[in-house]
């Protein structure tokens, strides 16, 4: 029997808040975790990212808090998610007045301690902009009533498990109610499990397949500045009937557009500021075989039906996975095959992961079509379209002009050459430009908080002197893209020692030498290996 918000316990301001979201039935998550949270269980919930589960704490979170003060605190891996998670906790909680903050990195620290000085009742952050303000004494932890740990596998790869650890000993034990939401349950995940959640209930939504079967999917890596490049690469070489490109914004959907006019792509920008005539012009115009690319905004992705996509194309990877599927879920229908093309820059590649965990598939990357691919594209297309016009060459003044310069003593190869020329300057045209390889680097988040532990680790020779230290060697290195920050963690993960005894760390191509005190170099070695980046790494005495 299907299950209604009305039958979880949640009460009549939410109800109504849901109704006007058009929410009418809670998903599996959510139909096992509002419950449990309102009973007041501890809860570890396992389940892809975009099935609910924002609601699925949110809400009984909501239903659950009374007075003022800050009641709420909810943990993310990135800015974008915090900011994400923020506008849902607002929207569901605006007619209860209920105040949000998100915290990050990035802005100015005295706007957000201004904000907490008002006072607000949720407070949603990332670990390292959290743990900050717990030590400038503006974020005051000790009447938390629910600790919220959303994407935890996420937050606990990118390194995040001091500070995490920090935060949860600033709240109080006894008293909180600790929720951890997560699409992958690791051991280090279990373990904070085991020490700072009491008796929780396990929850566990099978991942599902949820994109079709005869869609191929596929991502570019590029660097941001060579997007609209990788896409004219892709236009010219890709065998398409009608495709959509999708852009975050509907000023990039205009500006992209524009620039593909430009360069002689029959495109056109459809967004939610157009008229509802004007878009029904368009896709008409579309539909008819008019145009042949139609760069839109998600307004095309909810309720416009146009069949035939032969391709859709991710210009701005989404942030959330659901509008993933709902995007590349234009093409490939009536049994049709399709297309679905993502432009992922380097910091976007945990979107990426995110997608791949929710639909249930890996997204392959693939190589940009080279510079030789799209001449021979071009060249290609010439001669299509020389023998088209060679086929129609039936009237009879082609033929005067024929005779007339074969009189005048030019050969027929002449002619033909002279054609070609011709055509050439009337078909595509525009410069091939270089693409650059998008190197594999950290985002500015990533370069920053391994700064951070840089610091911290070199730091840590101002409490060990040289003497007091043991130098080890790991077999691992550049070549497996290894930083700073994954030694640290890794190591002190395996030896359970703290991250900031660690010392000097010096990454080779295939190998990286680490510093640890002589107190502690026994329990990493007993360990034998680490686990950085996904590999097992082995530890020995340098």
């Amino acid at each position: 029997m299907t299950q209604t918000f009305q039958q979880l316990g949640l009460n009549a301001t939410l109800l109504k808040t849901l109704e006007q979201l058009s929410y009418h039935e809670p998903t599996p998550i959510q139909s096992q975790a509002i419950p449990a949270l309102l009973a007041g269980e501890d809860v570890l919930g396992q389940a892809q990212t975009g099935t609910g589960k924002t609601a699925a704490f949110t809400l009984p979170l909501l239903n659950m808090m009374e007075g003022d003060g800050l009641q709420t605190l909810i943990l993310t891996p990135t800015r974008e998610l915090a900011i994400q998670v923020s506008e849902a906790v607002y929207r569901y909680g605006k007619d209860m007045g209920i105040k949000v903050l998100p915290v990050y990195g990035g802005v100015s620290y005295d706007r957000q301690i201004r904000r907490l000085k008002k006072g607000v009742h949720v407070v949603v952050g990332t670990p390292g902009r959290t743990l900050d303000l717990i030590n400038k004494r503006a974020l005051k932890l000790g009447n938390i009533r629910f600790m919220v740990f959303d994407e935890a596998d996420e937050m606990l790869k990118m390194g995040f498990i001091e500070d995490v650890e920090s935060i949860l000993r600033a709240t109080p034990k006894d008293t909180r109610q600790t929720l951890l939401f997560s699409a992958t349950f690791s051991k280090e995940i279990l373990r904070l499990a085991a020490n700072y959640m009491r008796d929780p209930i396990h929850i566990k939504i099978e991942t599902q397949q949820v994109t079709a079967d005869n869609i191929e999917q596929r991502h570019y890596l590029v660097n941001e500045n060579d997007k609209v490049a990788a896409l004219s690469r892709i236009l010219e070489t890709e065998e398409l009937d009608n495709m959509l490109v999708f852009t975050r914004t509907k000023i990039g959907s205009a500006e992209l557009a524009e620039t593909l006019i430009q360069r002689g792509y029959p495109a056109v920008a459809i967004h939610g500021d157009l008229a509802q005539n004007e878009r029904e012009r368009i896709l008409n115009r579309f539909r008819d075989g008019q145009l042949s690319i139609l760069v839109a905004t998600d307004v095309v992705g909810r309720g416009v039906d146009i069949s035939d996509i032969s391709h859709v194309v991710n210009y701005d990877i989404p942030q959330l996975p659901i509008e993933y599927v709902h995007r590349i879920g234009r093409t490939g229908r009536a049994g049709r095959s399709g297309v679905a093309i993502s432009l992922i820059t380097p910091k976007q590649r945990y979107l990426i992961r995110r997608i791949e965990q929710f639909i249930g598939t890996q997204i392959p990357r693939a190589q940009l079509p080279t510079a030789d691919a799209v001449r021979n594209a071009r060249e290609m297309d010439l001669m299509q379209t020389l023998k088209t016009h060679v086929e129609a060459a039936q009237g009879q003044d082609d033929f005067v002009i024929m005779d007339a310069l074969l009189a005048q003593g030019y050969d027929a190869d002449q002619v033909v050459a002279g054609l070609l020329h011709m055509m050439r300057d009337q078909i595509t045209d525009y410069p091939i430009e270089q693409i650059s390889d998008p190197y594999d680097q950290p985002s500015r988040r990533e370069r920053k908080r391994n700064r951070n532990r840089d610091n911290t680790a070199n730091n840590s020779k101002r409490k060990y002197n040289d003497e007091d230290m043991v130098r080890l060697v790991m077999d691992v290195g550049r070549s497996n893209g290894v930083r700073p920050g994954d030694i640290v963690h890794g190591v002190a993960s395996a030896g359970n020692i703290p991250g900031k005894v660690i010392g000097a760390i010096t990454i080779e191509q295939h190998k990286t030498f680490v510093d640890v005190p002589k107190d502690h170099a026994n329990a990493v070695l007993k360990a034998n290996s680490a686990k950085v980046r996904g590999k097992q790494a082995s530890i020995a005495t340098a």
